[in-house]
């Protein structure tokens, strides 16, 4: 694919755009996994309704990080290309937030490596997101806590490092 693998936004993204450019000229690609990530609108374990969220990234530190991941799925997986969208900015429920994408020969490694990737998106990845709620609003840590998904790939949920 011709362009940059990740890619911070405000801008909603089109899926079916991404994955043809992905996918574009390179004739060994028997499979594309692709992943969209929408708005909820209530949070995990909450009552509130979320009625808006607003996300922040480091510029620069987010999209190193994120390559590096796509780096060690390149790494771990027999894949040929992957592709990382994740919106910045104010969204709300029901819109598109993140897409992570990835190509290889077979299905199993594109699954493998997509969840890979979504897993680190949503445990390590340095975003942080204000919630509004009718109840007010608050900043919270994007990234989720979850040691299983960590340890199924050898990540330390310390610092993201690879293990």
């Amino acid at each position: 694919m011709a362009g940059a693998r990740v890619s911070i936004q405000t801008d909603d993204f089109d899926v079916a755009r991404e994955l043809a450019q992905l996918r574009q000229a390179d004739h060994r690609v028997g499979a594309v996994c692709s992943f969209v990530g929408t708005v909820r609108a209530a949070s995990p374990g909450a009552s509130e309704t979320v009625l808006d969220m607003e996300l922040e990234h480091y510029p620069g530190m987010t999209e190193k990080s994120i390559e590096a991941m796509i780096e060690e799925a390149h790494r771990r997986f027999d894949i040929y290309a992957a592709r990382v969208v994740h919106r910045v900015g104010l969204l709300r429920p029901g819109e598109q937030i993140v897409l992570a994408a990835v190509t290889s020969a077979h299905r199993g490694q594109s699954f493998q490596a997509c969840e890979f990737l979504m897993d680190y998106l949503k445990t390590q990845a340095p975003f942080w997101k204000k919630e509004r709620t009718p109840q007010g609003a608050r900043w919270v840590d994007a990234r989720v806590s979850d040691d299983a998904a960590l340890a199924r790939w050898g990540i330390r949920a310390d610092n993201g490092t690879v293990t």
